[in-house]
């Protein structure tokens, strides 16, 4: 029973409205907040595809158009089933989803953390590659290239942390000013050529080039491919029909990445480029068409600045991709709290931190962590579009014989450049890679384990337990109302609070908010989530509480369960006297880590916005009481 301590008054407060349209993307702000890394992949794709094939002499150059082609068409399959990947999983969590409807839930845990060490390389190796297109062109700042990279990750973060559109519209002027200087500089060199300065590759005769480097050139090349399923991942994140808009959204990624590699290749083989120290291939390029002219710096401006903000690609992703996972209980729930901004808070802190951790091990230097790229987005290609095989089996619509041909073929081709990407870094880290991936796989498993066992302990807990018992005297009695918030009709905690409620010989109000989203939302398919919807829960309260009224709010997102909450107390507690007990069983640091945090958010909004008095119940759940006696 919490104690006369727990109790406080504030002054009151108008609660916000929920999360408005306005917060979500729209398919120009989404390409622009989710296309970063795939489209500042243009400044090292072609330029990894050169270095393997220089290896073998300047005539196997002669093949940077074939094996850019080749990865062209493996992006437009990718792009053709992630556009289909849209449209059947709303709800987001790209590879995750698919495979775990499909390909069972090992699968769909190795494709969740294959997409989380993706993300978090994808913002270090972003942030380095920037800072170290920065100290290249102003070399006395190279002392200080952790420092920077570091401020750098420090500024993205804060721009995330105020909403994903705020960090869309700042984002929009760089990618537009990114994608038309490679657009002018590939239009204008192969109508005009060459400005004359170019360096030329000696085209001596090689002999047979090898299957394997064609592979290695092929697999380097596919670093390019990093961020295509993006914005599946995210898709919950465009306002009105979000379906089209991000089907719209990838499309457009599609096409500008595939024109803008073919571009880049063909000017390569045109004039004659080949690897040299310290200047990229792309510097190369701009000279030679553009000279060093006003043109050349603000190519390279625009590479520099877009190499930096490609990281928040990960960060419109990825909290959007653990939201969807801890839902199924396999991270923890504090990661699916959202903010009035539609802000993943705590998604966003762990993947800052991730990448920051990275940045500092590797003192800042992006050719340490290049080698660990893209491995693991390959895995999850590869498992995406496997389950989308057997979606198209056993679903057998429309034209689905072509359909799963499409995805058949881009699993086999992401599938070989997954393993030939992992056999070829060996030594450069790529096992510590699956190694990371093994461990993140165990625990996702064993923290779904902890979660299920918690609630079977509740419910036996549950169905045992009275659910009136007998009323008591207490010094906070009075005739006013109790308000019990409750997000489980079968738990401890819940039944701690309506028993602690009856002991004030209040009225009891038991209230529950309904999250009523679009339906391509409740759909259950879309992430294949167990929980019960608002018809199950009002069923199973009617069960286990047939005595006890309930009284149900509606809310259209997550973020305004608790706004919906203050609102209703601010009104109740205009005419009364209200009590709010919130139940909370997150009663030690380890399962209060890895509880929702609706709560603390719950209980800071009724002392800040009411008059209601607050009390709190900290319930430990029969496995932590066995944790702790044992």
């Amino acid at each position: 029973m919490a104690s006369p301590e727990a109790f406080a008054t504030a002054t009151p407060a108008h609660p916000a409205r929920t999360t408005p349209d306005r917060h979500r993307l729209t398919a120009t702000t989404g390409l622009a907040a989710l296309s970063l890394d795939a489209m500042a992949s243009v400044a090292y794709g072609p330029e990894a595809i050169v270095i393997v094939l220089a290896g073998a002499g300047g005539h196997a150059l002669g093949l940077t158009v074939p094996v850019s082609a080749a990865i062209v068409i493996l992006l437009a399959v990718l792009v053709l089933s992630y556009r289909q990947l849209i449209a059947a999983f709303p709800n987001g969590g790209g590879a995750y989803a698919v495979a775990k409807a499909y390909l069972g839930r090992r699968a769909a845990l190795i494709a969740a953390a294959s997409l989380v060490i993706d993300y978090v390389l994808n913002v270090a190796v972003s942030v380095t590659a920037g800072t170290a297109a920065l100290t290249s062109a102003f070399p006395q700042t190279g002392p200080y290239t952790l420092w920077i990279a570091l401020s750098v990750l420090a500024l993205i973060t804060a721009i995330n942390l105020r909403g994903v559109v705020s960090s869309a519209k700042a984002f929009i002027t760089p990618t537009a000013v990114f994608v038309l200087s490679i657009l002018a500089l590939i239009v204008v060199g192969l109508v005009r050529g060459g400005h004359g300065d170019a360096p030329v590759t000696d085209t001596h005769a090689v002999g047979t080039i090898g299957i394997l480097l064609i592979l290695k050139a092929f697999s380097n090349g596919c670093a390019a491919l990093t961020g295509v399923e993006a914005i599946a991942n995210a898709t919950p994140q465009f306002r009105g029909d979000r379906v089209r808009r991000a089907q719209r959204a990838e499309l457009a990624l599609g096409g500008l990445l595939g024109v803008m590699m073919l571009g880049v290749a063909a000017l390569v083989e045109r004039l004659h480029i080949h690897p040299r120290d310290g200047v990229t291939v792309l510097s190369q390029l701009t000279e030679g068409v553009f000279g060093r002219g006003a043109m050349y710096f603000v190519v390279q401006f625009a590479t520099i600045v877009l190499l930096a903000l490609a990281a928040n690609t990960s960060f419109g992703g990825l909290p959007q991709l653990m939201k969807v996972v801890a839902a199924d209980d396999h991270l923890p729930h504090r990661l699916t709290r959202r903010t009035r901004t539609g802000v993943y808070r705590d998604g966003v802190l762990i993947l800052s931190a991730s990448s920051a951790l990275l940045i500092i091990v590797s003192g800042g230097d992006v050719n340490a962590l290049v080698p660990l790229f893209a491995i693991c987005v390959f895995i999850g290609f590869t498992l995406a579009q496997a389950g989308l095989v057997r979606h198209w089996w056993l679903t057998r619509g429309r034209r689905w014989q072509a359909r799963a041909v499409v995805n058949a073929f881009g699993a086999t081709l992401t599938g070989i450049a997954a393993v030939v990407l992992t056999a070829m870094k060996a030594d450069e880290g790529s096992l510590y890679v699956i190694l990371v991936l093994a461990v993140l796989v165990t625990a996702m498993a064993a923290l779904a384990r902890h979660y299920r066992r918690h609630r079977e302990s509740d419910v036996r807990a549950a169905i045992t337990a009275d659910h009136l018992p007998t009323r008591q005297r207490h010094s906070f009695a009075g005739r006013g109302l109790a308000v019990v918030p409750v997000a489980s009709p079968v738990c401890c905690a819940t039944n701690d609070a309506l028993r602690l409620a009856h002991s004030f010989g209040r009225e009891v109000r038991a209230v529950h908010v309904r999250v009523d989203e679009p339906r391509a939302d409740r759909d259950s398919t879309d992430t294949g989530s167990d929980h019960s919807d608002t018809t199950d829960f009002a069923d199973q309260w009617r069960r286990f509480h047939p005595l006890e009224a309930l009284t149900e709010l509606d809310t259209a997102d997550e973020s305004g369960i608790v706004d919906v909450l203050v609102e209703y107390v601010c009104e109740l507690s205009s005419a009364d006297d209200v009590l709010v007990i919130i139940p909370d069983q997150a009663s030690t640091t380890r399962t209060r880590l890895l509880s929702s945090g609706h709560a603390d958010d719950l209980e800071r909004a009724l002392h800040k916005q009411t008059h209601a008095l607050v009390a709190r119940t900290h319930t430990a759940s029969r496995a932590d009481r066995a944790v702790t006696t044992g």
